[in-house]
């Protein structure tokens, strides 16, 4: 017989994948997840930014980063200076950063919109790619003899509806975000 969880198992992991992408996706909000990929040169070595400091939005314009190290403070400021993609600018006071996070105008909110649509196209191709190996996988057991031409139009059927399931999450979860961003 044809197992298609491995395949859900994909397809559900690819949804997840697609679902953090978007939450690094900036939107009119500060939240502290907008600095995950960033990282600082401490210690004569690049760290991510939240193994050398607490990140935190105490406003919704506002992105505090409290280090464990004091030391650290002008190199935490000058990374997020360095990271033009976010276009941020860090003040600090020998203790904390603080990152006010200036509203989207509405050019940067259509380019961000165009930026998750472009994630939204990496997610499908991921899907379909899933798609084709559950089939290749059933035709090689039809030519082995293991299945049925019956069955591998079965299994055609239940993959393309898991695929019809999964691009629906997609557009759900892009509509969110697009509605997300577009607000002012």
């Amino acid at each position: 017989m044809f197992d298609t969880q491995p395949y859900e198992d994909k397809a559900d992991s690819a949804i997840a994948h697609f679902s953090d992408e978007l939450k690094k996706v900036r939107t009119g909000r500060a939240h502290p997840s907008m600095l995950d990929n960033l990282s600082v040169e401490v210690y004569g070595q690049r760290l991510p930014l939240n193994q050398v400091a607490n990140v935190s939005a105490p406003e919704p314009q506002l992105l505090q980063i409290t280090p464990f190290d004091p030391s650290n403070v002008q190199l935490i400021a000058a990374a997020i200076r360095a990271d033009q993609s976010q276009g941020l600018n860090p003040s600090d006071d020998g203790r904390i950063v603080r990152v006010p996070v200036p509203p989207l105008t509405e050019e940067r909110r259509k380019q961000l919109v165009k930026q998750t649509h472009e994630k939204v196209e990496e997610a499908r191709i991921a899907l379909r790619n899933i798609r084709q190996d559950a089939l290749k996988e059933a035709k090689r057991k039809k030519d082995a003899k293991e299945l049925s031409e019956d069955d591998v139009k079965r299994i055609e059927k239940l993959i393309d509806g898991l695929l019809v399931t999964m691009n629906g999450k997609i557009d759900e979860l892009f509509h969110a975000k697009e509605k997300d961003i577009l607000t002012i």
